[in-house]
């Protein structure tokens, strides 16, 4: 595989080593350090670290209260470091301090040839060698196009726009059909950051309400998601997955490198160069944040064409799909006026009523056909 930002963080925490620190023992025993902790700059032991990383996942865990005895879980699972830490990690400490988990793995192919193809690969590996079940949904069943032909469609500039809509809606529909009562997502202290960085220079209020949080209730019947590693550098994923010799897929996404994290992500990286501490800093102070409690956030209904939940007749992946299928991608993600985007809304409503006597599959349901057997198919 092309090296990834992963091997470059290895080599860079290499040439910190011990060798070169005049610490002579680990922080926290007798032996000689082997490894400098990014997060919190203390040299460690190889024993050491795995104790600290994984009590700290384990009190964020317990400290949110994210799971209950009994709950299924499916692991939001990609093949790249942070889902298959997380999965190492959840079976770890389910069977360590006894959580009562039932675990699944829940991987979404969203059809980019030369990448996700290869990170499945990596992600059947993993099912075999957790003995974890392993679920594949596609965007092709799903909505009846693969990332590939949404790109050539619509162009690299808003690819992103539509692969964040449909993946997070895939990943609550495939919980769903494992009737799981939590998802665990691999989100780590770098995500979680640069999201509330993005929300902050986007204005979007109602998401920096929440971001930050270690569990979200969506609502709609929906499972909740959660966070165990919110307080977990990315840097420290990349030695534990090191050490710990996991195998993992470490290149990034074809059409990565045109999203709009990419300006919160570097400046993310610049502060964190400067102030190692800043990621937790930036985090804790989203939790701490309080709006008015006669500000206007947007409230939650369901679609009135797949029923999901959304805070508008028509959610935003029926309206990109629409885009598509049109023929005008551009029209569901440009600049339109409130009218002109309540008139395409309409027009779709007014469309799938008289398409509601037919049945075109699970991929139609998402097309607009607002027929009961279409509606359990995309259900299920």
């Amino acid at each position: 595989h092309q090296p990834h930002q992963s091997c470059h963080l290895i080599l860079e925490l290499q040439a910190a080593s011990p060798q070169r620190q005049p610490q002579r023992r680990c922080r926290f025993c007798e032996k000689k350090p082997q490894l400098r902790r990014p997060k919190t700059g203390h040299a460690v032991c190889r024993d050491c670290f795995f104790w600290a990383f994984e009590a700290e996942t384990h009190d964020t865990i317990v400290s949110s209260r994210m799971f209950s005895p009994g709950e299924r879980v499916a692991i939001g699972a990609s093949g790249g470091k942070d889902s298959t830490v997380l999965a190492y990690l959840l079976k770890t400490l389910n069977e360590r301090h006894n959580y009562g988990l039932d675990l699944r793995l829940l991987a979404i192919d969203e059809g980019i040839a030369g990448y996700r193809d290869d990170s499945l690969d990596a992600l059947r590996r993993t099912e075999v060698s957790l003995g974890l079940p392993l679920t594949i949904f596609t965007y092709r069943d799903l909505y009846g196009w693969t990332m590939d032909e949404v790109v050539r469609a619509a162009g690299r500039r808003s690819n992103c726009t539509f692969c964040g809509v449909f993946r997070r809606q895939a990943l609550d529909r495939g919980a769903g059909h494992l009737k799981a009562d939590k998802l665990a997502t691999g989100h780590n202290a770098d995500d979680v950051a640069e999201t509330v960085v993005m929300n902050l220079l986007r204005g979007d209020a109602a998401r920096l309400s929440r971001c930050a949080d270690g569990v979200t209730h969506t609502g709609g019947g929906l499972p909740a998601r959660c966070k165990p590693l919110k307080y977990a550098y990315e840097k420290e994923i990349v030695l534990y997955a090191y050490f710990k010799r996991l195998d993992y897929f470490a290149t990034e996404c074809l059409y990565a490198p045109a999203a709009y994290r990419g300006h919160a992500r570097a400046l993310v990286k610049d502060l964190e160069r400067a102030r190692p501490a800043a990621l937790l800093h930036i985090i804790q102070a989203a939790e701490q944040i309080r709006f008015r409690t006669d500000a206007r956030m947007p409230e939650l209904d369901t679609c009135r064409l797949c029923g999901y939940v959304s805070s508008q007749p028509v959610c935003k992946a029926c309206v990109l799909l629409d885009g598509l299928n049109s023929g005008n991608p551009r029209l569901a993600v440009g600049k339109s006026s409130a009218c002109s985007a309540k008139q395409q809304q309409q027009r779709m409503l007014t469309d799938a009523g008289r398409n509601s006597a037919q049945c075109c599959g699970s991929a139609g349901a998402r097309r607009g056909c607002s027929g009961s057997a279409c509606a359990a198919a995309a259900d299920s």
